[in-house]
């Protein structure tokens, strides 16, 4: 098998304008090294012949900066060209077409250990099978069921299952992907409560047969679709995981939060350690792998509160991403998901210290929607704190950088978080990304609607009125903000005066 090779070339041209290509004098430097401020780095690779014998092109991928991220591709190409068994010549071919139809649709290389798996289960290596056209497919095969049980997988399947998930390939589903199809059925539930409270004929229309989907639905959901993946396991090969059996719910009745204390910390990582360091190894550098493990680990409980301390770790590595403030405003006032997407620049008044909570961006399916908060309560001024004011005047600035640099690209949206070319933001990124800076700053994991819970109890334990605390939060009434924290708070406040005492060092007396 050929090793490939990498070499570096620029787009300068000659006298008569002709690409000089690698032949550019200023490419190396007077001693004869590469120049490290002119052209790009490239790599190429010989691919085995086609099916009828004829030689290929070979694989020629370029636009590096550096030669390390050359050569790691080249690695790839590599690994993947190996994967065929040396008596196996049809699988080089089969490969070899994966990767340039895969180069031509995508402009990336297949990921090796999805092609290594379908080769060592003898699957056609082009064919890829999305979740929904799976679930249609084992509609079909439950021939020999009760008509109740063939209405509630019909059902599951329409409402939730194929709109949230469907268009995601069967093989690149993630734990991460099914816990948001969960958080994105309960932001519709606190639409439909919206809209049936509101006695707006029109808006009740809207929701007229959509009805809240509860515990008990919720965990017959996941059974429904962990039942279709494990048949993708074990009568198809198509996988290998079922992303479905690890993912959490919470009780039938609605479960109490709970803090991630140092005690809780330590007995998590003691009863996972050895899960923890076998999976980090067999997925390094994967970071979809990594993120899906750290949530799939169970938890003391579906809903965990981080404690002061976590709370500060982690908004010290959300400093360094371009939603450090969206993450704030969540943690320290507790806007809901869909709210601090649906901010607006309108509504921030600097010199008031405010932000008016006056429209949400709410998930359904995968697409959005963009609507007035969930009920009237939750139309709400909030007040902010003179650090946070800085940090939202320090974004407003740089999202003026990312406008100057997309130019005409730019959409003119009006909200405070977007994508970098202006557009609506996805809520499901700002889960993801979420996620991700929880991971890297090496905390306990957390849905990023916890960090809402998380910001009631400090709310709470810094002795804050009950009542001061539901307005913030937008709760219809102070009753259910004390049901749900009263049990949280006291252990929030005994961290937070235990990290205060910790940093007085006290004399010891002779």
């Amino acid at each position: 098998m050929a090793e490939g090779y990498t070499f570096k070339r620029c787009s300068c041209r000659d006298e008569a304008g002709k690409e000089r290509g690698r032949t550019c004098p200023k490419l190396r430097r007077a001693g004869g090294g590469w120049s490290n401020r002119h052209g790009s780095w490239y790599y190429q690779i010989e691919l085995p012949p086609t099916g009828e014998g004829k030689r290929r092109a070979p694989l020629r991928r370029g636009g590096f900066t550096t030669v390390q991220d050359a050569e790691a591709e080249l690695g790839q190409a590599r690994e993947l060209l190996a994967i065929a068994y040396e008596d196996d010549p049809q699988a080089r071919i089969e490969i070899a077409d994966l990767i340039v139809a895969t180069v031509k649709q995508t402009r990336t290389l297949p990921e090796p250990e999805i092609v290594r798996r379908k080769v060592r289960k003898g699957q056609d290596l082009q064919v890829q099978i999305t979740v929904g056209e799976w679930l249609e497919d084992f509609l079909k095969r439950k021939k020999k069921i009760e008509p109740t049980t063939r209405r509630s997988y019909e059902s599951h399947v329409r409402l939730y299952l194929k709109p949230y998930l469907g268009r995601i390939r069967l093989d690149r589903l993630r734990v991460a992907d099914v816990a948001d199809m969960f958080e994105a059925i309960e932001e519709y539930n606190d639409v439909i409560r919206a809209a049936r409270a509101s006695g707006d004929p029109e808006l009740r229309a809207r929701v007229k047969y959509r009805r809240v989907v509860g515990p008990s639905s919720k965990h017959r959901i996941r059974a429904t679709l962990r039942h279709a993946l494990n048949i993708a396991i074990k009568q198809e090969r198509w996988i290998d995981f079922n992303p479905a059996a690890v993912i959490e719910l919470p009780d039938k009745g609605n479960a109490k939060p709970k803090v991630w204390t140092a005690e809780r910390v330590k007995q998590w990582q003691a009863d996972h350690a050895e899960r923890l360091a076998g999976e980090r190894e067999r997925r390094a550098g994967r970071r979809v792998g990594v993120v899906e493990l750290y949530i799939a680990i169970p938890r003391p409980s579906p809903v965990m509160v981080w404690t002061p301390a976590h709370t500060s770790v982690f908004l010290a590595e959300a400093a360094k991403h371009r939603l450090f403030a969206l993450y704030r405003l969540i943690a320290l006032r507790g806007l809901r998901r869909g709210e601090a997407c649906g901010l607006r620049w309108t509504e921030v008044n600097f010199e008031a210290g405010t932000v008016g909570i006056c429209w949400q961006i709410t998930q359904l399916g995968w697409n959005t929607v963009e609507g007035t908060p969930k009920t009237e309560a939750s139309d709400r001024v909030i007040a902010l704190d003179e650090e946070t004011l800085k940090i939202l005047k320090a974004h407003r600035i740089k999202q003026a950088a990312e406008r100057l640099a997309a130019g005409p690209a730019w959409v003119d949206s009006g909200f405070v978080f977007t994508n970098p070319d202006g557009s609506r933001l996805h809520p499901h990124h700002a889960t993801d990304q979420f996620q991700w800076l929880a991971y890297t700053a090496g905390l306990p994991p957390i849905r990023l609607h916890d960090l809402r819970h998380g910001a009631a109890s400090l709310m709470l334990a810094a002795g804050l009125d009950v009542k001061i605390v539901q307005e913030t939060l937008g709760h219809t009434s102070s009753t259910f903000t004390r049901d749900t924290y009263t049990s949280v708070y006291t252990e929030v406040a005994k961290a937070a005066a235990e990290q205060t005492a910790s940093m007085i060092h006290t004399a010891r007396l002779g």
